[in-house]
């Protein structure tokens, strides 16, 4: 992952945030034929999942030595076939060069790419522009027998300027407690903004499109993509209970993918949803872990292996694992309230040369999540 701490803390707290804020106002592999999503592959119940990936963050990063690098990029995409035994990457993010690259990486390595250009906070018009510009380039793939899909983006409530009242996404958050939000006009401006996207994405692009959607939240009209996308973060006891909430997400017909699912690695944080990482606190230097957390990787892969059953039996069309790696939150087993690590989705942990040291090198070790992830999908691609 190569997001900033900034991005990394608005993208969790606005989940929540919006999702409080909308309960108070009442609103709710790589020979796979290329080509738009096929009636076939919307049946359910196959006991197959037919995509298996991993959420790959590409971006500017916290400090030179935590940005995209294409070697360090070049290694990863090894891994996530070899070692992950994944057949798919969602290639997110921003950069249009950065996401083409890994785009590219991941096609000759004869993985599907799920591409997803995320750029936020910038004028819609610039937005608009950075996915015409990538799936340009996803069509030049797709064309030259590549496997690929595209999503013309993530969330746009929260993350496009225009929508909700607010320049930044933490001005967007700050509007959403403080009440001052329209929700019929911010409805149909999300609407709106989610068209553009889609007829963007259309006249540059052949193949499946879609979006990523946030549960609950977003309510975008399916007609105008070939495959229905979900950010998946809910905790049941039971696995019935995580059947019976997507199955809603099979009424218009179509395949459904899971853009984003996860935990982070203590005990407790599958409760949470999508507010693990909020155990983090910013304002001292360096940041710390708030309160007294148990880590446990074996809790996150035990929360993963469970989804990745479910999203099996139910013969989903693709689940993505949210995320391959977090560099900017780098693991400290010697510090515990220092370890950043615990707060990340990240299936990878990131650890320093010289752990006090902002410019040392790091590298990636996996987590207990990893082999777990790795075991499922390994045996899937056996079958």
């Amino acid at each position: 992952m190569a997001e900033t701490t900034g991005s990394k803390q608005a993208k969790g707290i606005s989940r929540a945030r919006f999702l409080a804020g909308a309960a108070a106002v009442g609103v709710a592999g790589a020979a796979a034929p290329v080509g738009r999503a096929r009636a076939a592959d919307a049946r359910h119940g196959s006991g197959e999942l037919r995509r298996r990936g991993v959420v790959y963050t590409v971006g500017a990063g916290e400090t030179p030595g935590t940005a995209w690098s294409a070697h360090r990029m070049r290694a990863d995409v090894r891994a996530i076939r070899d070692d992950l035994h994944a057949d798919t990457i969602d290639v997110t993010g921003d950069g249009v060069e950065r996401l083409t690259a890994t785009a590219a990486e991941a096609a000759e390595r004869g993985l599907h790419v799920w591409l997803q250009p995320t750029l936020g906070d910038a004028p819609q018009r610039d937005i608009l522009e950075h996915l015409a510009e990538t799936g340009r380039f996803a069509e030049r793939l797709r064309r030259q027998g590549a496997s690929v899909d595209l999503s013309v983006g993530c969330e746009f409530w929260l993350f496009v300027p225009g929508i909700l009242p607010g320049e930044t996404v933490l001005e967007r958050i700050r509007n959403l407690q403080n009440g001052t939000v329209d929700w019929p006009r911010t409805m149909r401006r999300l609407a709106d903004f989610t068209a553009k996207a889609a007829r963007t994405g259309r006249s540059v692009f052949g193949g499946n499109l879609s979006y990523a959607a946030a549960q609950s939240i977003d309510d975008p009209d399916w007609s105008l993509f070939d495959i229905v996308g979900i950010d998946y973060y809910s905790h049941f006891e039971k696995r019935s209970d995580h059947v019976r909430e997507l199955k809603r997400y099979l009424r218009w017909g179509k395949p459904l993918a899971i853009t984003e699912f996860g935990t982070c690695a203590y005990v407790g944080a599958p409760e949470t949803g999508g507010m693990g990482w909020d155990v983090v606190d910013y304002d001292k230097e360096p940041p710390e872990i708030k309160g007294d957390l148990v880590r446990s990787e074996r809790v996150q892969a035990a929360y993963l292996g469970e989804l990745l059953d479910v999203f099996t039996s139910m013969g989903l069309y693709a689940a993505m694992v949210f995320e391959f790696v977090s560099a900017d939150a780098p693991h400290r087993p010697d510090e515990p309230r220092l370890d950043l690590d615990m707060a990340t989705y990240a299936i990878t942990k990131a650890v320093k040369d010289r752990p006090d040291d902002p410019a040392s090198g790091w590298h990636w070790e996996p987590k207990e999540a990893f082999h777990a992830v790795a075991r499922r999908y390994g045996a899937a691609g056996h079958r």
